[in-house]
C-alpha cells in the first residue's frame, strides 16, 4: 500500500465513524435528564436513582466525567411536571429518564425529539406512549411492568392468606387510563370464584383514608392495589391505614411491603432503573428510542411482611411463605 493509498483509507475510515461515537472519543460529555414523579428523598430512600447511575457506571461511564444527570422531582404534584419537563427541554439533555405517568405526559408535551427512557409502566400501548411494545414509535421506549395482568394472582395470594375471603376492595386512581382493563379483569375473576369486588377511588391523600373505612363499613376482607405513581407516593399512608383497619393487602410495587404493606407480587422496579442504563447506553451510540423494544420483565417476586401480618392479627400459611422470595421479620 503506498502512501497516498493509506492516507484515503484513513480518512474513510475517520468518515464511516459514527458521529457520537466521535464525540464520545473527544470528550464530550453526556446530559442526562431525571425527570421523577415523586420525591427526591423517596428516589433516594427507595434506591431508584442509585440503580440506575449504578447501571451507568457498569456500563463504563463516569459520572461528573462522560456524563452528568439533570434531575428534577415533582415531590408528587402533577402541575410541577410541566415546567419541570420544559426545564430540561431548554437544558438541551441528550437523553430523559422518568418516572411515573403524570411525568410521561408531560415531557410528551414538551419534546417529540430528545429521547424518553421510562422506568415504570402498565401498559405503554394502552397508556399512549407506544405504538407498540416491539416497536414503539415516536421517542419513547424503556421497561414495563406488566401489573395489568397481575389482579388474579393477586386475588390468589389473597385467599390464601385468608382463607374466608369473601370481598375484597382495589384501591385505584380513577386519572390513570389502565385501571379500568384491570379492574374488569379482576371483576371477572372474582366472579368466577364467587368473591365480591368493592372499588374505591382515590387521588388524595384523604381519598385513600375514607376509601378505607368505606371497605371496613361494608366489611371487606382485603384489598389490593393497583399500580399507580400516586399510591408509590403514599405506600406508608396507605400500609398504615391497611393495618389501622385490620385490612390484608398486595400491590404490584415491591416497595410496597418494605413500606408495611403485607404482600407485594410484581417486577422488581430496582431492576428497572438498573436496566435503563442500557437504553440509555444504546441511545448514546446512536439508537433511535422508537426502535428500541420496550423490555418486560424477566421474573417476578413475592415479598411477605411478617411484621404486618402480626399487626392485623392473621398468621400467613406455611405454604405461602415457602413460596416468598423475601419475608420481612
Amino acid at each position: 500500500m503506498d502512501r497516498r493509498t493509506f492516507i484515503g483509507s484513513i480518512a474513510g475510515g475517520f468518515l464511516a465513524v459514527p458521529l457520537d461515537a466521535l464525540a464520545q472519543q473527544q470528550g464530550k460529555v453526556w446530559r442526562i435528564g431525571f425527570l421523577y414523579y415523586g420525591s427526591r428523598q423517596s428516589a433516594l430512600d427507595t434506591g431508584r436513582y442509585d440503580a440506575f447511575v449504578q447501571g451507568m457506571r457498569e456500563l463504563g461511564y463516569t459520572e461528573g466525567k462522560t456524563f452528568i444527570i439533570e434531575a428534577r422531582f415533582g415531590d408528587g404534584k402533577v402541575e410541577r411536571l410541566p415546567d419541570l419537563a420544559t426545564e430540561l427541554v431548554r437544558s438541551k439533555v441528550d437523553v430523559v429518564i422518568a418516572t411515573g405517568n403524570p411525568a410521561y405526559s408531560a415531557l410528551q408535551h414538551a419534546t417529540a425529539t430528545i429521547p424518553i427512557v421510562i422506568t415504570v409502566t402498565t401498559d405503554p400501548v394502552l397508556e399512549g406512549w407506544a405504538a407498540s411494545l416491539a416497536r414503539p414509535g415516536g421517542n419513547f421506549t424503556g421497561l414495563t411492568s406488566t401489573a395489568s395482568y397481575l389482579g388474579p394472582k393477586h386475588l390468589e395470594l389473597l385467599m390464601v392468606a385468608v382463607p374466608r375471603l369473601s370481598r375484597f376492595g382495589v384501591l385505584l386512581n380513577p386519572g390513570n387510563p389502565s385501571h379500568p382493563p384491570q379492574m374488569k379483569l379482576l371483576m371477572l375473576t372474582a366472579g368466577k370464584g364467587g368473591v365480591q369486588v368493592i372499588p374505591v377511588q382515590a387521588s388524595t391523600v384523604a381519598d385513600i383514608e375514607s376509601g378505607f373505612a368505606s371497605l371496613a363499613r361494608e366489611r371487606a376482607n382485603a384489598v389490593i392495589i393497583l399500580g399507580d405513581s400516586f399510591f408509590v407516593q403514599q405506600f406508608q399512608q396507605i400500609a398504615q391505614v391497611g393495618i389501622k383497619y385490620r385490612m390484608p393487602s398486595i400491590s404490584a410495587n415491591n416497595e410496597y411491603a418494605e413500606a408495611g404493606g403485607l404482600m407485594t407480587y410484581g417486577a422488581n422496579y430496582i431492576d428497572n432503573f438498573l436496566r435503563a442504563a442500557t437504553f440509555v447506553d444504546k441511545i448514546l451510540k446512536g439508537a433511535k428510542a422508537g426502535e428500541l423494544p420496550f423490555e418486560q420483565p424477566a421474573r417476578y417476586t413475592l415479598a411477605i411482611n411478617l411484621k404486618t401480618a402480626k399487626a392485623i392479627g392473621i398468621t400467613v400459611p406455611q405454604s405461602l411463605l415457602l413460596r416468598a422470595d423475601e419475608v420481612i421479620q
